[in-house]
């Protein structure tokens, strides 16, 4: 199947034949993230906290008490989603990377559950990996040779990422990744708009023993958004990157580990 996939940054509008598909809790409090923009631009109803409203469409990830829902209640509000693609085959479907911002789940616990959904939904880019069959050969294994040749200033300050990128020794593969994480490093704002330095921070006053930058410049920032967009990317922490560029491991992305065939 051939889907469609958006680069995740921030949309007010849509084509008239397109809904946009966000995460919701059972309240219908639409006052955080994608639901936010949900109602102040795509007409979702204060209080539905499911289905169609507008020109949207919300499936619960929180419950009326804005807690986590089990990944079992959700994957059944997506099931019932995927049920109403089919019926409406004349309408596009943009979908949010819903469950991923306060329910707090992982890209790689929501995403494969919209496999199999008919075509006419746009995906979010994050997806993709656990929705397409070949996906796994664009995510190559993270060692320490790879991660020490992208985290050098030649390359966290380049003008030009895919330039300085071929004066490395990385395959193409990794040169994809390299390249995804610099242009999707959550600095200043992440693509939803949301600050990160305090998160940045965080990392850097654990991993700074390895790049030696002076606190709050923009190197420092720079090279700590690319930490937090590779640990995002592959789903591991600030202790497993230590480990990583002391080779002492080696990071498969999430689609390859054993639970998550």
């Amino acid at each position: 199947m051939n889907y469609q996939y958006h680069d995740e940054s921030i949309i007010k509008s849509l084509p008239d034949d397109t809904v946009f598909v966000f995460g919701s809790n059972l309240a219908g409090e639409h006052t955080e993230g994608a639901a936010r923009i949900a109602q102040q631009f795509f007409g979702a109803f204060a209080g539905v906290g499911r289905g169609w409203s507008g020109q949207s469409y919300a499936i619960p990830t929180l419950n009326e008490h804005l807690q986590q829902m089990p990944l079992a209640q959700i994957k059944h509000y997506i099931e019932d989603f995927k049920i109403y693609t089919q019926k409406h085959p004349n309408t596009t479907y943009f979908i949010t990377a819903l469950g991923c911002g306060q329910a707090g789940y992982q890209t790689s616990e929501i995403a494969p559950l919209f496999r199999d959904i008919s075509s006419n939904v746009i995906f979010p880019e994050s997806f993709k990996p656990y929705i397409e069959k070949h996906a796994a050969a664009l995510f190559p294994n993270l060692d320490a040779k790879m991660v020490q040749q992208i985290f050098t200033p030649e390359i966290m300050l380049a003008d030009d990422y895919e330039q300085a990128l071929q004066a490395t020794t990385l395959s193409a593969a990794q040169r994809q990744v390299a390249l995804k994480v610099l242009e999707d490093r959550p600095y200043p704002e992440d693509r939803y708009g949301r600050r990160r330095d305090f998160e940045i921070e965080d990392i850097l006053k654990q991993v700074n023993i390895l790049f030696h930058l002076t606190p709050q410049s923009d190197a420092w920032y720079l090279f700590g958004g690319s930490v937090l967009a590779l640990m995002e990317l592959y789903e591991f922490n600030e202790q497993d990157f230590i480990a990583l560029w002391e080779g002492k491991i080696e990071i498969k992305h999430p689609i390859k580990r054993k639970h998550h065939h």
